[in-house]
């Protein structure tokens, strides 16, 4: 068996596309997602038609733009140059201040202020709406507070616990780490026994007194290595490059994700038992694994938002367990008794693939 384990390394190492899928591919993969997918709103191009020009529009226009969140694209001239703005994509925002702005908000106490917005991507326009309006409502207290108009006040303080910034990074990362680490360790190793089952390899392993169980760890365990290995860098990636923290215990950070691992190399196996090609074992991996993992885990869209069958669908995918995992010891700094049922259903999965993947090995190759 270590002789079988000693040929799977050497088989890896001498594959060049293997080493990129298994190295060159999640690295990428997490810059890329880390960094595109995001809800933060930053710089969002904006235009301004102010028919006032008077000092608190200017206050006003200075307030939303020292923000980091608007970007000053240009100043419209009448109302006529709103919709081609719009239309040629150039702003996702337009302010239009009433004329006499400041006279009747100092006579009057209302003065009145159109939030256009581009709603051909909803989220954004949301985020945009929210961010114009509490700065402006902000302004207004202040004008009101120095005027003393009013008596008295009441102060809201909030505070965010384990993602001060709400940085939406932070939910990013342990669902992509996830979603790489299952798709990855399932696909190459489904892919690593169908392909000896195309070059006719696997006859000189059945007629070879090496047992199934022998041939199944063989094949799981340079995948188990190499893939820790993996896990690591995108730790250290995530940790250096998005200032991801780890608030828990690094080793049980280890121990999970090594027990994830070997689950989603379980499952490769038990994929490549049913596949007949690599490229029915990729298909199977790819479209078998990934949507569901991604729509159905908490990656990114909330389970408890979603229909109740979903929910119940969402309770066999593995990858949901493992990112309440991560999220608890990363972001929390919890320890194993917040999240020991998550941890006994990966464990329990586990056992299942293993068992199921040794009972379907068939001794003999199907003609």
């Amino acid at each position: 068996m270590w002789a079988f384990i000693k040929k799977e390394f050497l088989h890896i190492f001498r594959d060049p596309r293997t080493m990129v899928i298994l190295f060159g591919l999640p690295l990428a993969q997490v810059l890329l997602f880390g960094f595109a997918i995001t809800n933060d709103i930053n710089n969002a191009h904006i235009a301004i038609l102010d028919h006032s020009k008077d000092v608190v529009t200017r206050e006003i226009t200075r307030k939303l733009l020292s923000s980091h969140y608007f970007l000053l694209n240009r100043y419209l001239k009448s109302d006529a140059d709103i919709k081609p703005a719009f239309r040629k994509g150039e702003v996702k925002e337009v302010l239009v201040f009433e004329r006499d702005f400041a006279r009747k908000l100092q006579k009057e106490g209302v003065a009145k202020v159109q939030i256009l917005l581009d709603a051909t991507e909803p989220n954004t326009a949301n985020i945009l709406d929210a961010y114009t309006r509490g700065i402006i409502n902000t302004y207004v207290l202040q004008r009101m507070k120095q005027s003393a108009a009013i008596p008295i006040s009441i102060g809201v303080q909030n505070k965010m616990l384990y993602n001060p910034q709400l940085k939406s990074v932070y939910m990013f990362v342990p669902g992509v780490i996830t979603v790489l680490l299952m798709l990855v360790s399932a696909m190459m190793t489904s892919i690593s026994i169908t392909r000896e089952k195309e070059l006719g390899t696997m006859e000189a392993l059945l007629a070879s007194p090496v047992k199934p169980g022998h041939i199944i760890i063989g094949k799981v365990v340079p995948y188990v290595v190499l893939s820790f290995i993996n896990l690591i860098s995108i730790l250290l990636l995530s940790v250096f490059v998005f200032g991801m923290p780890i608030q828990g215990s690094i080793g049980l950070l280890l121990a999970e994700s090594l027990l994830f691992l070997t689950m989603a190399l379980a499952l490769g196996i038990l994929i490549s038992t049913v596949s007949k090609t690599q490229q029915q074992a990729m298909l199977l991996s790819m479209f078998a694994l990934m949507l569901p993992t991604i729509l159905l885990s908490g990656f990114i869209f909330p389970v408890e938002n979603m229909p109740v069958v979903l929910q119940y669908l969402s309770d066999i995918m593995p990858s949901r367990w493992f990112i309440i995992i991560l999220k608890n010891i990363m972001l929390k700094g919890v320890g194993i008794t917040y999240f020991w049922k998550e941890t006994l259903i990966i464990f329990s999965m586990a056992l299942l693939f293993i068992g199921l993947s040794i009972k379907k090995f068939s001794v003999r190759l199907e003609e």
